[in-house]
């Protein structure tokens, strides 16, 4: 299996760029892992809802090229299903062994997804009503992936 997570921006903070690499080097021996940064747009401040729009569209057309056929889209949203991390484990199962060989989880930028990223997306995943920003996104969102698999193995891990 092979899981990508498509964002927006790159991580500032050498701590959040830490914790990446380590879900990374733990999750080597489960599947490939990659973090694909796509470059974001700068938000003027007071920025309209038109040019917020378009932000969001630009940042969409860079992630649009990554975002591979036959590849499982799971798009990060707050209006998405919530799921524990014993579900997101059976969720990432069930794909892999359906014939599923690439997740792709895409994260958007500081004002979300483009709405046509969304629709592209096979699923949507919420991990709270709350907002976090997209650089510790990132972690959460890795150490959830090596959570699932430790669960898929029967293998133990803090809770």
């Amino acid at each position: 299996m092979k899981i990508t997570i498509l964002c927006v921006g790159k991580i500032k903070e050498k701590f959040y760029r830490d914790a990446v690499a380590e879900y990374e080097k733990r999750l080597s021996r489960y599947c490939r892992f990659e973090v694909t940064e796509v470059a974001d747009e700068k938000t003027p401040d007071h920025a309209s809802e038109n040019m917020e729009l378009l932000i969001k569209e630009k940042e969409a057309e860079r992630m649009e090229k990554y975002l591979k056929e036959g590849a499982y889209v799971i798009a990060l949203a707050i209006e998405g299903k919530q799921l524990d991390s014993v579900e997101l484990s059976q969720k990432i199962d069930t794909l892999g062994t359906s014939g599923i060989s690439h997740i792709i989880f895409v994260i958007g930028g500081s004002l979300g997804l483009a709405e046509r990223i969304l629709k592209r997306a096979d699923y949507k995943l919420s991990f709270s009503k709350m907002t976090f920003p997209h650089q510790l996104m990132r972690v959460i969102l890795s150490e959830q992936i090596y959570r699932s698999y430790r669960i898929i193995n029967h293998e133990p891990y803090h809770k």
